[in-house]
């Protein structure tokens, strides 16, 4: 089984390495848009990609084809990310290629599910909030990543 594990930087970083205990028995490759995180998953293969966000399209489009080679190539059997429009991005190609997606929102989102967290609830096969009174049909609750 493989996994990859998808996220931009800060808090999404953050929260996507608390999740590494749950990738022990598996091969987990890990995706940012910051080189130097490299550092933070010794002994794992990382891939750096572009920066996007809904204010920087070109970006976008660069990360998009980035995150295309890197799962042509490394073919994953599950990718999980905890956002942000990177981690929407590889959730978009993963479904291209039929493999299971996963979502877990950002425990910033304390009132609602993120706008990147709704597209997710359209995409992902599994949604998960960190916040208990957010879950509801679409989107699944079974705790957090930073408590």
């Amino acid at each position: 089984m493989k996994v990859l594990a998808v996220s931009s930087i800060g808090g999404h970083w953050i929260q996507l390495l608390r999740l590494m205990p749950a990738f022990e028995d598996v091969t987990v490759e890990f995706m940012s848009t910051k080189q130097s995180f490299s550092t933070m998953v010794d002994g794992k293969k990382f891939y750096s990609i572009p920066d996007g966000n809904r204010w920087n399209k070109y970006g976008l489009v660069k990360c998009f084809f980035a995150i295309l080679k890197v799962v042509e190539t490394s073919k994953p059997d599950i990718i999980i990310t905890t956002g942000a429009a990177p981690g929407l991005i590889a959730l978009f190609i993963g479904k291209l290629f039929s493999i299971k997606t996963i979502w877990v929102d950002s425990i910033a989102n304390c009132e609602q599910i993120s706008m990147s967290g709704k597209i997710a609830t359209k995409v992902a096969d599994v949604v998960y909030t960190q916040w208990g009174h957010l879950e509801d049909n679409k989107v699944k609750f079974f705790g957090n990543v930073l408590g």
